[in-house]
């Protein structure tokens, strides 16, 4: 499919804020969709990662909404031609606590907007910038990226690839069945209204998935959800996750047998944070169990000119780092 792309990018750059405020109920409702004991939430209590999307729903009236339960294309986001959408993945970093109570801000920017040839047909990929602030602070408190792709009609001659059981042997485990009950309440919980979450013989028939499909953002906060479980007292900084059956074999392949190295700057930092966030021995002890498997990489020219390196080239995509 041959698409218009200049017409496409001219969304770029194009913005837009809402506001609402951290509210107890969103976060009760989750806790008990993630069956966790019932507890008191109480005004400042940090939400737990990703939970900032029980916020910022997209209200759209009845007759804004198109076949696939989405807002019709054209407002903020650009009007791809293509009638399948998904959640690609996202990328977050989390710069301060969001707490309950909070007046929050989010400005949501159209960063980029890609036209690629795969091999079930043409997909345009669509890259929105967020920022979330907290009760007016000039700094954001959250910073997300946030990828959708959008795909070609199903062909008669299209299969979809099998499932792949997932890996065993992680030292942190979880068995969690996405049942219809479970896919319905985080779709109420979020506002969303795309049917291929919830409607079997819309995502079956129309669309030509196997089954209901489960939410990106879902198996994120589950994952994160994973991490609490095992580890209540960590303080996350940064998160990617990306929807593609072959996103993480390389990096494993990458990772199996090599030796994991932290900066001696990178080490002071953690610590310094520690010592900044009063952490107690216990979650001190914690963090040096963890840093025991890493050796320090000391100063030295060719660190130096790597780390340059990284930092233009992170600054030259418009994503600032801080100090090493």
């Amino acid at each position: 499919m041959k698409l218009e792309e200049p017409a496409l990018t001219d969304w770029i750059g194009r913005s837009a804020t809402l506001h609402d405020t951290v509210g107890a109920t969103p976060v009760l409702a989750l806790a008990a969709t993630l069956d966790h004991p019932a507890t008191a939430v109480t005004p400042g209590m940090a939400l737990p990662p990703l939970w900032h999307w029980l916020y910022f729903l997209p209200m759209h009236r009845a007759s804004e909404i198109g076949p696939d339960g989405h807002a019709r294309r054209g407002g903020f986001l650009p009007p791809v031609p293509l009638p399948r959408r998904m959640w690609a993945g996202s990328q977050f970093a989390f710069l301060s606590p969001v707490r309950v109570g909070d007046q929050i801000s989010r400005t949501s920017t159209i960063d980029g907007v890609t036209t690629k040839e795969g091999r079930s047909g043409t997909l345009v990929f669509v890259r929105v910038r967020h920022e979330l602030h907290c009760n007016g602070a000039v700094e954001p408190a959250l910073r997300e990226f946030h990828d959708i792709v959008y795909r070609e009609a199903r062909r008669a001659d299209d299969v979809e690839p099998p499932p792949r059981s997932a890996a065993t042997g992680a030292p942190w485990q979880r068995s969690i069945m996405p049942d219809d009950v479970l896919l319905f309440r985080y779709s109420a919980l979020t506002f969303n209204g795309h049917r291929i979450h919830y409607d079997r013989r819309y995502v079956t028939e129309v669309e030509g998935y196997p089954g209901l499909i489960v939410h990106g953002p879902l198996i994120a906060t589950l994952l994160m959800d994973l991490l609490r479980r095992n580890l209540p007292e960590a303080d996350v900084a940064s998160f990617v996750f990306k929807w593609h059956p072959e996103f993480a074999p390389p990096y494993v392949a990458i990772m199996r047998g090599s030796e994991l190295v932290v900066s001696f700057m990178t080490l002071a930092e953690m610590r310094q944070g520690a010592l900044e966030a009063n952490w107690g021995q216990r979650k001190c002890d914690v963090l040096e169990a963890y840093l025991a498997d890493f050796s320090v990489l000391h100063s030295d020219s060719l660190l130096c000119s790597t780390w340059a390196v990284v930092r233009n080239e992170s600054t030259r995509k418009g994503r600032q780092m801080g100090s090493a």
